[in-house]
């Protein structure tokens, strides 16, 4: 199996461990759009399309170009070398936090080719290198990074990415996603979540008479927020307040169910990247990173795993009306007890999967140590712009 995550947390200096470190994330992280931007690729069986997790991968991408911009100017950057192999949530509080005032801090600073030409200036007049302009510039394009693309912000609220019409209930159907980043496991997480909506008001719109979407609706999908105007604030209240890793999706779906008497969720999915374990950089158990250190080339000896979770409503309890009092329709999730891993996360199913190169997967098959490493976890690897599934 992968080796577990330890509590300790460390300090990647300036020194090399950061370009190796920014290097390896940044091909784990083609190696993630390479594999989910495949048409046919789904997040579990019969789930909803690997495409809709692209646009966190590209704020994910944003935040390290971001990060490997800072670590020019600041002291330090830290991850947990221990446990995620991912920054540590104090760089992503730090990272919303310059976004917010980015523009206030660029009016302080010269513009780029101002700061070109002083450093062109400062190395004929002084004949040393312009460190301090140096700094200068890297602040300024880091800030200019960070005011130009969407970043993995600590919660990214949801967003409405398809909608239809449950056949049976006639009720509209809509997949929501959203986004948070842990701070005790520092590991983002991204949900999706198909939620179908009983409001009078919305069914009354979206709905025909014979039970169908009404095309004449034009929904300019992705929508920011649900689709009802009317939960939409609450909901994101709610999704703020209940998308810690500490929460089963199983505790998620119950919540959100009880909190909302005309929204009814019958599936949440829930995708945990990480842990990410490269040589040299993350404190992997001694027999894998000596395997891994054997790797010709050092950037692309690195692991990146993932875990899709799903809790399903296996059945719903129909609303009640009495004279005195009346309830909701009440949903029965279903949680995988014949399995004792699912029954811990409070899943109907998971999946586990490991992206590795090529050349990392070679060296661990030559070790004879495939089995030991992956256990239970579905392979894929990666070789420039194929990947092979299962192997």
């Amino acid at each position: 199996m992968l080796p577990a995550r330890g509590p300790a947390l460390n300090v990647i200096d300036r020194n090399s461990a950061v370009t190796s470190y920014f290097a390896t994330i940044s091909a784990a992280l083609a190696g993630l759009e390479l594999f989910f931007g495949q048409p046919e690729r789904r997040i579990l069986q019969n789930g909803p399309s690997g495409l809709h997790l692209l646009p966190y991968l590209d704020r994910l991408r944003n935040s390290f170009a971001s990060w490997r911009n800072r670590v020019a100017f600041s002291e330090q950057f830290r991850i947990s070398r221990a446990e995620s192999g991912l920054p540590v949530y104090q760089n992503v509080l730090e990272l919303e936090n310059d976004r917010a005032g980015a523009t206030q801090r660029l009016a302080a600073i010269p513009a780029a080719p101002a700061l070109r030409e002083e450093m062109v200036d400062f190395i004929l007049r002084q004949k040393e290198f312009p460190a301090a302009l140096q700094r200068q510039m890297a602040e300024r394009l880091y800030l200019e990074q960070v005011s130009a693309g969407e970043v993995f912000s600590p919660f990214v609220l949801p967003t409405t990415v398809a909608v239809s019409v449950n056949p049976q209930t006639k009720r509209p159907s809509c997949l929501v996603s959203w986004a948070a980043f842990d701070g005790t496991s520092t590991l983002p997480m991204i949900y999706l979540a198909t939620i179908e909506d009983s409001s009078e008001g919305v069914t009354k719109i979206l709905v025909t008479p014979d039970g169908r979407l009404d095309e004449t609706v034009e929904i300019p999908l992705p929508v920011g927020g649900l689709l009802n105007p009317e939960l939409a604030r609450s909901f994101d209240d709610f999704c703020a307040k209940n998308s810690a890793f500490s929460l089963t999706p199983a505790t998620i779906a119950t919540n959100l169910d009880r909190d909302f008497p005309t929204l009814h969720p019958k599936s949440i999915r829930r995708v945990v990247l990480g842990p990410l374990y490269s040589t040299g950089i993350t404190e992997n158990t001694g027999r894998v990173n000596e395997i891994l250190s054997r790797v010709r080339k050092p950037e692309n000896a690195w692991v990146m795993t993932w875990t899709v979770q799903e809790v399903f409503s296996k059945r719903e309890q129909p609303a009640t009306k009495g004279f005195f009092s009346s309830t909701p329709a009440i949903q029965e999730f279903h949680i995988e007890t014949h399995d004792l891993e699912a029954a811990r996360m409070g899943v109907s199913a998971y999946e586990k999967h490991a992206l590795v190169p090529h050349d990392a997967y070679q060296a661990l098959y030559a070790a004879g140590e495939v089995a030991a490493v992956f256990g239970n976890y579905k392979v894929h690897v990666i070789s420039g712009d194929q990947i092979v599934s299962e192997v």
